[in-house]
């Protein structure tokens, strides 16, 4: 199976318009791609940003037509979310730390409290202290616990385990920040943004995209009805590539319809919460994920098209890594099948062991780890 990557969708012109001959259909996607790149380039000039170009990876020999590169886990930028909350390009950042509040923690659900982006209302866990005093005892995991039962779950499946969880803290499902409110509208909003800019000229984007809201309420950012309405032109004006701005505003429509809303996203079933959210332009599979273990902090997820985790895995298990990168086009260090095998062992709680995955060669995963 193909390594999966965000989904890039034709834009709703391209579909009201006659098909391009075949001979230049490649230029006309090349224009279009710099087009874009062009603008919020020129979106994070006029801020007095630096913009780093995004440039594709040179196609090694020897691998095969048709294959696409994974998506490799991005380096840390230090940056401040506008939203009020770290940035996806941010180092972690000294901040007040929410208070632990004790929850019911399920491995196959959403852990974190979501807030409504249509109702500002919370959709959380249910607190310990509104549980039965006869059924607490039957509780195995809470939000108290649930980092410290999955630890013991990986090592206790392969002791190899043990060093890498003595050595590193996997803080994203510490009890602080299980508690932390998520706006999954909020968090998808700047996950579109950030996607091929640098974090400096997404800080900025974001930034003008705050500006074309004057009232923003006591939530500090918009909300789906306030985005919808929102001309293509008007959110252009941010900085924002026309396919990035046709992204944000049918995010905001799904919201403001149904389809999408912070009871689903935290209730769905994980296969569930992957159909409908991929079916959202401009959300593909791997963006997914990591809003489902960095947002929604669902503990039993790993995914298979990260070139990180799949270098981590590899080492893991034994591979050479640095003489598998050597050879030309070997940038498969482990096949798809042999990733899901290897990380079936570890479920319900594959979150963890993907991030530790991630930790053997050091892979910095604080881009993925935005707060609201």
């Amino acid at each position: 199976m193909a390594t999966r990557r965000s989904a890039r969708l034709i834009t709703r012109a391209e579909l009201l318009s006659p098909a391009p001959p075949a001979s230049a259909l490649k230029v006309s996607t090349r224009k279009r791609k710099a087009a874009d790149v062009k603008a919020e380039a020129e979106a994070g000039a006029q801020a007095g940003v630096a913009h780093s170009t995004p440039s594709t990876p040179r196609k090694r020999r020897g691998r095969p037509s048709g294959t696409a590169q994974a998506p490799v886990t991005p380096p840390s930028r230090a940056t401040t979310n506008p939203f009020g909350a770290q940035d996806l390009g941010a180092s972690p950042l000294k901040k007040p730390t929410t208070p632990a509040v004790t929850r019911l923690a399920d491995p196959l659900s959403t852990n974190a409290p979501l807030i409504s982006p249509m109702t500002s209302r919370l959709v959380a866990p249910k607190s310990i202290d509104a549980v039965s005093p006869s059924k607490v005892s039957s509780i195995r995991t809470t939000t108290a616990n649930l980092l410290e039962v999955a630890c013991a779950h990986l090592i206790e499946v392969d002791p190899r385990m043990k060093p890498l969880v003595e050595k590193h803290t996997c803080t994203v499902f510490s009890p602080e920040r299980l508690a932390e409110k998520v706006d999954p509208f909020e968090y998808l909003v700047s996950s579109i943004i950030s996607q091929q800019v640098s974090g400096a000229a997404a800080k900025s984007i974001k930034a003008r995209f705050l500006a074309l809201f004057d009232d923003l309420g006591p939530r500090g950012h918009p909300q789906p009805p306030q985005v919808a309405p929102c001309s293509i032109e008007r959110l252009r004006s941010a900085g924002l590539s026309q396919r990035k701005a046709e992204y944000i505003q049918g995010l905001a429509e799904k919201f403001c319809n149904g389809e999408l809303s912070a009871q689903m996203i935290a209730e769905a079933p994980y296969e569930d919460l992957m159909k409908k959210l991929v079916a959202v332009r401009g959300l593909g599979v791997w963006t997914v994920e990591m809003f489902a273990v960095f947002a929604l902090k669902r503990i039993d997820v790993c995914s298979m098209g990260d070139l990180g985790v799949q270098r981590g895995m590899a080492q893991f298990v034994g591979k050479d890594v640095a003489k598998l990168k050597s050879k030309g086009g070997k940038w498969k260090y482990m096949s798809e099948q042999e990733m899901r095998e290897l990380s079936e062992k570890f479920a319900p709680y594959r979150s963890v062991f993907m991030w530790y995955m991630w930790q053997i060669l050091e892979t910095d995963v604080s881009t993925m780890e935005k707060s609201a």
